[in-house]
């Protein structure tokens, strides 16, 4: 069978004539099977390659007991998913973590959109408030977990104001920026048609902000979780920061990284929800939903 061959870039692909649409989707699952293996492949790789440098380092030249190394830490995280941890089931501390984290990134996403988008549609009001938000986004955010925790004690609520102060900034800008980048033609064309303040704000601005609204979410649910851990560090009773902060008392760097893992599990896990729910949100804009996240 003859072969055409099509140049993309420095890459040659021969492509069969008289291929079917059957065919040729097959093909391309099949590249693209292939292409996940590899990428998968080439990580563990990488993930394997580091633990394995970092066992044998600290087996033979590090003091493993301020560096830890990968095999005690394996052993505290089976500890704590086995017998439990010192400050109860380890379930109840991941829990307690990401009900913190869930709960403010709610209340800082909702409360950012929302502001964020009216500032940025009214130039007056953002003029007029500008040096308080950013005076209040220069308030380091450990001194603001030590004054919630003052003022709401050691409980849930400390510990979600620390989330939301975090959530709130990092999505109010995106947001603020996001209604600035409307196209002003449009909504001039919906005015003359006849259409009202609220209906330019959610038919027009709110939509076409939904892009940067959702990038800032990425990087929002990560802050949640700091927040949640910072919060917990500060002073707690239950919790994935209060876990770390006693490993650290005790000079337990393996419970450290054992906190850190499962830290960084958890925010995969979101990363991957809100790619999703975004993949579905964008589907009218295709350049857009299929845009990743990976770095």
């Amino acid at each position: 069978m003859s072969h055409n061959v099509i140049e993309k870039g420095s890459a040659a692909t021969a492509v069969p004539e008289n291929e079917t649409e059957e065919q040729i989707l097959n093909r391309v699952r099949t590249n693209a099977r292939r292409v996940r293996v590899r990428t998968w492949g080439l990580r563990l790789a990488l993930v394997a390659l580091w633990l394995g440098s970092w066992e044998l380092t600290a087996s033979l030249w590090i003091d493993p007991f301020f560096y830890s190394k990968p095999s005690l830490i394996w052993d505290r995280l089976v500890e704590w998913f086995t017998e439990g941890t010192q400050f109860g089931s380890i379930w109840l501390q991941i829990f307690t973590t990401v009900q913190e984290a869930v709960l403010g990134f709610l209340i800082g996403a909702v409360a950012g959109v929302v502001l964020g988008t009216l500032l940025g549609r009214s130039r007056y009001w953002a003029d007029v408030l500008a040096p308080f938000i950013k005076a209040l986004n220069a308030v380091p955010r450990i001194v603001l977990a030590a004054l919630f925790i003052i003022w709401f004690g050691l409980g849930l609520s400390s510990k979600v104001a620390t989330v939301v102060v975090l959530v709130f900034f990092a999505v109010f800008f995106n947001a603020f920026t996001g209604a600035r980048e409307v196209d002003g033609n449009v909504i001039n064309n919906a005015r003359i048609l006849g259409a009202g303040k609220r209906q330019v704000l959610t038919a027009i601005v709110l939509p076409s902000a939904t892009t940067w609204i959702l990038s800032s979410l990425h990087t929002a649910f990560g802050f949640a979780l700091i927040g949640a851990v910072v919060g917990e560090y500060a002073g707690a009773s239950k919790g994935l920061g209060l876990l770390i902060s006693n490993a650290q008392g005790t000079f337990d760097s393996a419970g450290i990284y054992a906190g850190m893992i499962i830290i960084t599990v958890i925010a995969l896990l979101a990363e991957w929800a809100i790619g999703f729910a975004e993949g579905k949100l964008l589907k009218w804009r295709p350049s857009q939903a299929t845009s990743g996240h990976g770095i």
